[in-house]
């Protein structure tokens, strides 16, 4: 069933991190759920246990908050940003887009990173924040491999995530790919871990090395 929800896009020129505004912003009251906070340009972005992702400009990052109660019922939240990711990656797939995600929420094309998320929980709300290198790429890293306006790439995103496919549907189509990932690593509790002998669970979650990895972070 799809959602009723309006969600609102706002555009900043600028910004340290979007997920670092928007969560001040739903702290003080002085932003609203479900909401978006978009820029072409950020100067303190938050990567990964806690390393900074700064933002070249023309690139895409963004954070949003939607209620629990918009998403589907049996979506595991440990394995949001999971969710979150696979649903850019069809739009941007159905774009014409090579993407793929890599375990458990970095967008790659073929061996290379262009974006990734973080989605942390707030009381009832799920706030996930995206950065995609839509024009420009530090060096390791890659491009979007495809033309397409910011606009239009959040307008479908949401669109998609307002219709609430079920994370059934979407772990189906994300288990498809994901031996792609047992060639890298991830890592866990500051330990780098190797991806090749991991089991991918029904949860989202894998089983590695003896113990079981969550994506929610």
């Amino acid at each position: 069933m799809e959602s009723d929800f309006a969600l609102t896009i706002s555009w900043l020129k600028s910004v340290d991190s979007t997920q670092t505004y928007l969560l001040s912003g739903l702290k003080s009251k002085e932003l609203q759920l479900p909401i978006c906070i978009a820029t072409s340009m950020q100067s303190a972005g938050n990567g990964s246990r806690g390393n900074s992702w700064d933002g070249l400009e023309g690139n895409l990052f963004f954070s949003f908050g939607i209620n629990r109660d918009d998403l589907p019922e049996d979506l595991k939240l440990e394995s949001s940003s999971i969710y979150f990711t696979y649903l850019l990656k069809m739009v941007l797939q159905e774009a014409g887009s090579t993407v793929w995600l890599k375990w458990p929420n970095d967008f790659y094309l073929g061996s290379k990173k262009i974006g990734g998320a973080i989605t942390n929980l707030t009381n009832d709300a799920l706030v996930c924040g995206i950065g995609l290198n839509m024009k420009h790429a530090p060096v390791g890293f890659e491009t979007l491999d495809i033309s397409i306006s910011q606009n239009l790439l959040l307008e479908s995103y949401f669109s998609l995530l307002k219709k609430r496919p079920s994370w059934k549907q979407i772990f189906s189509k994300y288990s498809l790919e994901f031996d792609k990932s047992k060639s890298y690593f991830t890592h866990n509790e500051n330990l780098k871990i190797s991806l090749e002998e991991a089991i991918l669970l029904d949860d989202g979650s894998i089983e590695c090395m003896g113990k079981r990895m969550f994506s929610l972070r």
